[in-house]
């Protein structure tokens, strides 16, 4: 009986797809993913988010999501900041063509949610 367990367990792990060792070092399946499509649209929130809050923290992101208007993409974040004892959030959103991805537009409103 416990022969046949641990040659379960063994066998498991020698399918199992989401660890893989090269040169000596584990590798996730998910760390060979690419970035996702919003990865570069977070990256420019967060350094307006900065712009206009130098003294603040961020602590949190979250990208909403990605909705049309207008024949614009717009992508949607919430930011977490943290300045001083006081935390609250902003909503970044930033309008741009989808074609040229060129942006036409940046908003950031403050939160207390």
């Amino acid at each position: 009986m416990l022969r046949k367990i641990l040659i379960g367990c063994c066998f498991s792990l020698l399918l199992s797809p989401t660890v893989f060792f090269l040169n000596d070092s584990p590798v996730t399946t998910a760390e060979n993913k690419n970035p996702p499509e919003y990865a570069k649209w977070g990256k420019l929130a967060m350094e307006e988010t900065q712009k206009r809050y130098p003294s603040a923290k961020i602590v949190d992101y979250l990208h909403v999501g990605r909705y049309k208007k207008n024949g614009m993409y717009v992508e949607r974040f919430k930011l977490w900041l943290k300045q001083d004892n006081r935390e609250f959030g902003v909503f970044v959103n930033i309008t741009f063509e989808p074609e040229t991805e060129r942006v036409k537009n940046i908003t950031v409103v403050e939160t207390d949610r």
